[in-house]
């Protein structure tokens, strides 16, 4: 393929990330017309150039530069899987991946869109998939699963060269099957699921049990 991507790069020259403390989204400073943020994370955010549309661009803060090299290097390893995104290139700054259609798990259950089990079963093998390539795969939850066709397809696979298991794929799972039933097909108010997300992340740090989470969650929700 032709580096079709590059005729964007001089655009996303003029714009920079900076991360944040306590594991929130990196703040982006700049503006281009030609560009349109898809997605924020911790480490980078995430745009597309309407000069080459078929591509995503990962920028990644400064103090997280060194995460790119090791992000290329897994997605080589994972090679080609209908589970994963295509990295084409790197650069100082960025990745270039292929564009992927469709919304976050997050952006699921803030707009009621509902969530097939077929999703879940796709983690699982693309998991099982990984582990088979000599990785560890970390880092999954919903806003690094998108929900393309029916079908999953996770964007993030930085922390994967990481030992150890964070758990977060195994509770977000156990949350779908003992209680998305009960929120399927409803929009959850934004305030509610950052509320979540941030008592997981203090949660999670003190290595209290799920089942001691979920009872803190249900006192704000209809979870029984």
């Amino acid at each position: 393929m032709d580096n079709k991507w590059e005729v964007a790069l001089p655009s996303l020259s003029q714009m920079t990330v900076s991360s944040n403390a306590n594991n929130e989204p990196v703040t982006i400073h700049g503006a281009n017309e030609t560009l349109r943020c898809i997605g924020v994370g911790t480490d980078a955010a995430v745009f597309q150039s309407i000069y080459a549309p078929d591509f995503a661009f990962k920028l990644y803060a400064d103090d997280k530069r060194s995460k790119i090299k090791i992000e290329k290097k897994v997605y080589h390893s994972i090679g080609d899987s209908p589970y994963f995104s295509t990295c084409y290139a790197a650069y100082d700054t960025l990745l270039v991946l292929s564009f992927e259609e469709g919304p976050t798990l997050f952006d699921c259950l803030l707009q009621g869109i509902p969530i097939p089990h077929q999703v879940v079963q796709d983690v699982e093998k693309a998991r099982q998939y990984v582990r088979e390539q000599g990785m560890n795969p970390r880092d999954i939850h919903l806003k690094n699963i998108l929900l393309q066709n029916g079908r999953a397809k996770i964007i993030d696979v930085s922390e994967y060269v990481l030992p150890g298991n964070d758990f977060r794929w195994e509770h977000l799972k156990k949350a779908y099957d003992d209680h998305y039933d009960l929120i399927e097909g409803r929009a959850v108010p934004f305030w509610l699921l950052e509320t979540i997300r941030k008592w997981y992340n203090s949660w999670n740090k003190h290595f209290g049990s799920y089942e001691e989470f979920m009872k803190k969650v249900s006192k704000f929700t209809s979870f029984k």
